[in-house]
C-alpha cells in the first residue's frame, strides 16, 4: 500500500464542490483563463516532466501508439491551453432553466441544470485529459479527482499542480481539482467504494481498466469504452471522397478511439475502389487485412481472421470486408461495433437517412470521417470523454453532460387537495 489517503482527498473535494456550486460564471471563467496561462507559463516544466515519462515508456518498449498518446509537444500544450480558453467562452450550463410549463392550478414547473458534485476520472496514458477534464469540471461547478496512469505520473503531477494553483489564484479552493499522486491500484479500488463522497466515475482506457472499474465500483460509472469504428462505402458513392475519408479515418492519427478499424465496401464498387485505396494505405505504412474477396481484388493484403472484426488496433492496421448490400454492412456494424462512431459514404439520400436511423452508436456520420468524433470538433469545447453507453450521456461528453436537472416549482400559495 502507498499510504495515500484517498478518502481525505475525496472529503476535500466534496467540500470544494459546495463552494463551486455557488461560484459565479465570471469567477469560473477567470480560473479557466488562469489555468490556460499557467500551462503556457510553465511550458518547460511540463515538457521536461513529460520527457521523463516518455523515456521510461520507450525503455519499457510500449507500442508506438501508446507513446504517441503519452507524448506532449509544444503544439499539443498550446492546444490544451486553447481548449481551456474555449471552455471559458462557452455558456455556463449551471443554473440554466429549461422547459417551464404552467399547470391548471397555476403552478409553474420546470427544470434547472445543477452540478453532479464530485467526479472521479480514471484514465491511462493521455495527459491532455488532465487539463480537459479539470476545465470541464470547473466550468460545470464540479470538483474532480484525477487518477492518471503510472506512465504519465510525472506529467500529470506537474499539470495538476499548475492548474490547482491557478484555481486558487482567483479565490476558489485548490482542492477543486486534485491529481492522485500514486500509481497504486489499491487506491483506485478504495476510490471506487467512496459512494457519498464521489458522485460519478468516468474511466477512460483499455478493456481491462473499464472492466475493473465497472466490476468494483459502488458509484455510478460512465465508460469511455473502446472505439471499434467502421466506414461503409456504399454502391454509387463518390469514390474519390470515399478514399479521402477512409484514408483520414485510418492514417491521420491511428492510436485514438475514433480512428477507423474496419472498412466495409459494397461489392458494386469494390473492384474499382479497393486496389487504389489499398496501395495508398500501404504506402502510408498501413498493414491491410481483408476478406477473401478483398484479397482477390488487391494483391498483397493479408488474410483477415474472425478476431480481426472485433479488434481495436489503435495502430496502422486495417481490416477490409466486401459486402453485398447496405443491410449486410449495417448487420456487420451491429455485430462488431463498439457503439462509439460509425460512418457511411453514399450519394443516396434515402440510404444515408436509413444509416442514421438504423446504426446504433454515439455518433453516426454521413460523408465524413469518424475522426470528427470529438467534443472540440462538435463545438462543445474540450470533452470529458466519449460515452459508449446510453445513460445518462452518450457520445462526446461536454458541459451539459456533466450536469443533471432538478425540478423547480414556482407557486403562489397553492396546496394539494388530497381529495383531488
Amino acid at each position: 500500500m502507498s499510504g495515500f489517503d484517498i478518502r481525505a482527498m475525496a472529503q476535500a473535494a466534496r467540500a470544494a464542490s459546495q463552494v463551486l456550486a455557488r461560484a459565479t460564471g465570471e469567477t469560473k471563467n477567470a480560473a479557466l483563463r488562469a489555468m490556460a496561462a499557467g500551462l503556457l507559463d510553465s511550458r518547460e516544466r511540463i515538457l521536461a516532466a513529460n520527457a521523463e515519462d516518455v523515456a521510461v515508456a520507450r525503455a519499457e518498449t510500449h507500442p508506438s501508439a501508446f507513446v504517441d498518446r503519452l507524448t506532449l509537444t509544444a503544439p499539443r500544450l498550446d492546444a490544451m491551453a486553447r481548449g481551456l480558453r474555449q471552455i471559458a467562452d462557452l455558456p455556463d450550463p449551471v443554473g440554466e432553466i429549461t422547459g417551464m410549463w404552467r399547470r391548471p392550478n397555476d403552478l409553474q414547473v420546470g427544470r434547472m441544470r445543477v452540478p453532479l458534485g464530485v467526479i472521479g476520472i480514471i484514465y491511462e496514458s493521455r495527459p491532455n485529459v488532465t487539463a480537459d477534464a479539470a476545465g470541464l469540471c470547473l466550468k460545470s461547478s464540479n470538483a474532480v479527482i484525477l487518477r492518471g496512469g503510472r506512465e504519465a505520473l510525472r506529467t500529470n503531477a506537474a499539470i495538476g499542480g499548475i492548474l490547482a494553483a491557478a484555481v486558487g489564484s482567483v479565490g476558489l479552493p485548490e482542492t477543486s481539482l486534485a491529481v492522485v499522486p500514486t500509481p497504486d491500484r489499491a487506491v483506485v479500488k478504495e476510490m471506487l467504494l467512496l459512494s457519498g463522497l464521489i458522485d460519478l466515475i468516468i474511466p477512460r482506457g483499455g478493456e481491462e481498466l473499464i472492466r475493473m472499474v465497472r466490476e468494483g465500483s459502488h458509484i455510478p460509472v460512465i465508460a469511455h469504452d473502446k472505439g471499434l469504428c467502421h466506414t461503409y462505402v456504399d454502391a454509387g458513392a463518390d469514390l474519390g471522397m470515399a478514399a479521402d475519408i477512409a484514408y483520414n479515418a485510418k492514417v491521420e492519427r491511428p492510436g485514438v478511439c475514433n480512428a477507423m478499424e474496419t472498412l466495409l465496401v459494397h461489392a458494386a464498387v469494390a473492384e474499382v475502389f479497393l486496389p487504389g485505396l489499398v496501395a495508398r494505405l500501404r504506402q502510408a505504412g498501413v498493414e491491410v487485412r481483408g476478406c477473401p474477396r478483398t484479397r482477390a481484388m488487391a494483391p498483397g493484403v493479408q488474410p483477415a481472421t474472425e478476431a480481426d472484426w472485433d479488434t481495436e488496433y489503435l495502430d496502422l492496421v486495417l481490416s477490409i470486408r466486401v459486402v453485398d448490400s447496405f443491410e449486410e454492412a449495417v448487420a456487420h456494424i451491429a455485430q462488431h461495433g463498439s457503439g462509439l462512431a460509425e460512418a457511411i459514404v453514399t450519394a443516396d439520400h434515402g440510404r444515408a437517412m436509413r444509416f442514421l436511423r438504423e446504426v446504433d452508436a454515439g455518433a453516426v456520420f454521413v460523408n465524413a470521417s469518424t475522426r470528427f468524433t470529438d467534443g472540440y470538433e462538435f463545438g462543445m469545447g474540450a470533452e470529458m470523454g466519449i460515452s459508449t453507453q446510453k445513460l445518462h450521456a452518450r457520445g462526446p461528453m461536454g458541459l451539459a453532460e456533466l450536469t443533471c436537472q432538478k425540478f423547480i416549482v414556482l407557486g403562489a400559495g397553492q396546496i394539494r387537495d388530497s381529495r383531488a
